[in-house]
Formats: C-alpha cells, sequence, structure tokens
C-alpha cells in the first residue's frame, strides 16, 4: 500500500522535481522587492543542464534578464517571462493584491519556436 503522508514519502530535491523530461522549465523566485521594482532569481531547468542568474523587474514593465551561458533562445523566453510577470505588477498593485509574486514558474514543450 502507498504510503499515505508525506513523511512516508520519497525525498526528491526541488530542482530533481523541476528538471523536466524534455523541453525546459523557467522559474522565477523573488529575492527582494524594491521601490517599483523587484529583483528575482532566474533558474532554467532542461534536460541536460540548469542555468542560473537574476532578474531584475520594474513596475514600468521593464525587465533585464542575465544568465550566463544559457542558450540564447532559452534567455529569451524566461525575458518574455519577467516582461510579462513586469507588466502585471502595477494592475495587482491597483486591485489590491501584491505586485510581485513570491514565485512564477512555466514549461515550454520540445520544439517550440
Amino acid at each position: 500500500m502507498p504510503p499515505t503522508c508525506r513523511a512516508g514519502s520519497r525525498l526528491t530535491s526541488v530542482s530533481d522535481a523541476l528538471t523536466p523530461t524534455e523541453g525546459a522549465r523557467f522559474l522565477l523566485e523573488r529575492i527582494a522587492e524594491q521601490d517599483g521594482g523587484a529583483e528575482y532569481r532566474a533558474t532554467i531547468f532542461t534536460p541536460e543542464a540548469t542555468h542560473a542568474g537574476t532578474a531584475r523587474l520594474g513596475e514600468d514593465g521593464s525587465a533585464e534578464v542575465a544568465i550566463a551561458a544559457a542558450p540564447p533562445e532559452l534567455v529569451e523566453v524566461m525575458q518574455m517571462l519577467a516582461k510579462l510577470t513586469a507588466r502585471g505588477a502595477a494592475k495587482k498593485r491597483e486591485d489590491g493584491f501584491p505586485p510581485w509574486p513570491a514565485r512564477v514558474t512555466r514549461w515550454r514543450g520540445p520544439g517550440r519556436g
């Protein structure tokens, strides 16, 4: 009979859980909020490698992503995810919600151009 609680479950690390078997997973984790923006840890997980860097997002919709040694096409996808997150911040604040999510993750399947 399988375990019914987490205590009896097999341990897995977060990076193992986020590493896809195909395609890529993109993760933004908020590090700090600043006036008019936020800083995020930006990580791209692929079946072969993990690429880590930073992203600075502005409430004006701007985003700067820096991830060394990652394939440019994957950095472009992370840049778009960061921009979309930044563009939504002002509206969230207007609506009374926290503007900067603690964590944003997206998966992109193989062969998407």
